[in-house]
This record gives structure tokens, C-alpha cells and sequence, in this order.
């Protein structure tokens, strides 16, 4: 397949490499042209522009910042404008609902099938290709992108246009509370005298077992919060996540007060932490850092 993917930073870089290493055809772009170089030992052809990459492609795939840097990249710089009728884009970066559906209902116009299929694993799972793909939008358009899928991950279709963005938000919901219920517990046990550490070991084999026990939990117990995923962007999520509900009339209670400790985190200098950094902030609120 001739493929293009647009956007080659932490997540987009490793998922250019398995393309390439699969045998397709893959023209790759990046906005700092130093961070998509490298793909050409991988046999990318590296384009000036998001344009280029895309007008040489039956596939295109996006792994851009958010809503506004994808809007900007499809209709301000050209590159909706260059891709050809028939031509599948697949947008995987985490954007709000509402702007998958318009960039869906733009792209139509130009006989441009559009996929909203954000992702979860971080850029552990885009180096094994074992992401979680929430996929919205045409059953055929899902159909033809099952190949392109399998090489990153495993890849559901959960609805229309927008709802792959709505199970992202779903997605980073349940990972930003949980993140902030083990660390406040394992906070608790280490204010009362038990060794954290061997709590989380204690309570692995139980009800509270967990993903985020499990790898962010270690996280915290060895203080290690090295980003993997940053603490802004869990915050970018949780905020978008609340401005979702509010358009639906939804109420997000835990969700807005998980909201504030991210936000007061990053206005106490943890910005560039994981988000698993919370902890930082929380052991901050309680005398413990």
C-alpha cells in the first residue's frame, strides 16, 4: 500500500517504522523536518510538506497534537486539498468528538473517507505495534483500514464519525482517575507507617488489580516519573472529556475534581512529569514530599 503518515514525534515516529518495515510504500512529514529524517533508513521517502506526503498516498494517517494542529495541517496548509477522491485519512490523535465529526463532514466534500481512531499504549505499545485502537466512522472505511490496524495494534470500529474520539475519552477518564485513586491510597498507607511498595504487591492479587496499579504504581513507589505520557496531555484530555460532557448535558463530577489536581500539578511546576506524577502533587498536599 502507499501510505502516508504526518506527525513522526514520541508516538508518530514508531508507527512510521513498523509501516516501513512491513514492505509498504510510506512518505512521512513532520512539522521539525530533523524528527522525520531518520525514517529514510527505514525506506520512508521524507516530504517538505504535509501536502506532498499526502497527495503521493491511498492512506493517510495523522498523529498530530490536537484538534486545531489537525485542522490547521488538513484545510489551512493544502493537505486536504492534495489528496485524492477515494483517498482514506485516518486521524489517530486524541481531538474532542465535535472536530472528528466536522473534519469527517469536510473531508466528504472531497470524496475523502475519514477514520477518528485515536489510541492507548503510549509509545511502549506503538514500538510493538500492541496499541488499542478505538475507531470512528464508516463500516467500509474501517474495513479498508484493517491492515494498516493490525501492524499497530488491535483496532475496534465503536460508531460513527466522533466516536472513536468518545472511547479515547473514555479511555483517558478511567486513566486519569485511577491514576489519582492509587496514588492517594498508596499515600495514605505510606503516611500511616506501611510500606507502600509491598501494599501494592498486597493488593495486586484483589479486586483493586489494575493496569495503572500495576505500571503506575511502580511508578510512584520508585518515584521514577520519567514521562511516558505527560501530564499535560492527561490534563488536555480530562478537560476535553468535560467539554464533551457539558455540550451532551452530562455531569462529570470525578472527573472535574481529577481535573483541578492535574491542573494544580502543572501550575506547581510538574508539567513535564508523567502523569503518573500526580502523586507528586498529592504528597505535596499532605506534608510529604
Amino acid at each position: 500500500m502507499k501510505l502516508a503518515l504526518l506527525g513522526t514525534g514520541r508516538m508518530g515516529f514508531p508507527m512510521a517504522r513498523r509501516l516501513c518495515q512491513a514492505g509498504h510504500a510510506v512518505h512521512v512529514w513532520n512539522r521539525s523536518a530533523d524528527k522525520a529524517a531518520p525514517l529514510a533508513a527505514d525506506g520512508a521517502t521524507v516530504h517538505a510538506s504535509a501536502a506532498e506526503a499526502a497527495a503521493a498516498a491511498d492512506i493517510v494517517i495523522g498523529m498530530l497534537e490536537n484538534g486545531p494542529v489537525v485542522a490547521s495541517v488538513l484545510f489551512d496548509q493544502g493537505t486536504a486539498a492534495a489528496m485524492r477522491p477515494g483517498t482514506l485519512f485516518i486521524d489517530m490523535a486524541s481531538i474532542k468528538p465535535r472536530e472528528a465529526r466536522e473534519h469527517a463532514a469536510r473531508l466528504a466534500e472531497r470524496g475523502v473517507g475519514q477514520l477518528d481512531a485515536p489510541v492507548s499504549g503510549g509509545t511502549v505499545g506503538a514500538e510493538a505495534g500492541t496499541l488499542a485502537i478505538m475507531a470512528g466512522g464508516a463500516a467500509d472505511d474501517f474495513a479498508r483500514a484493517v491492515p494498516v490496524f493490525e501492524l499497530l495494534g488491535r483496532a475496534t470500529h465503536v460508531g460513527p464519525a466522533g466516536a472513536g474520539q468518545l472511547a479515547k475519552l473514555a479511555n483517558q477518564m478511567i486513566v486519569g482517575i485511577t491514576i489519582g485513586a492509587v496514588a492517594e491510597a498508596l499515600l495514605l498507607c505510606e503516611k500511616g507507617g506501611a510500606d507502600p511498595a509491598k501494599v501494592r504487591e498486597a493488593i495486586g492479587g484483589g479486586f483493586a488489580a489494575s493496569r495503572i496499579l500495576q505500571l503506575h504504581g511502580e511508578r510512584m513507589v520508585t518515584l521514577d516519573f520519567a514521562p511516558r505520557a505527560r501530564m499535560t496531555v492527561q490534563l488536555k484530555d480530562m478537560r476535553n472529556a468535560l467539554e464533551t460532557a457539558a455540550d451532551m448535558g452530562f455531569s462529570a463530577p470525578v472527573t472535574e475534581a481529577l481535573e483541578q489536581l492535574y491542573a494544580d500539578a502543572i501550575d506547581h511546576g510538574d508539567a513535564d512529569l508523567d502523569h503518573s506524577g500526580l502523586f507528586v502533587e498529592l504528597a505535596r498536599r499532605n506534608g510529604m514530599t
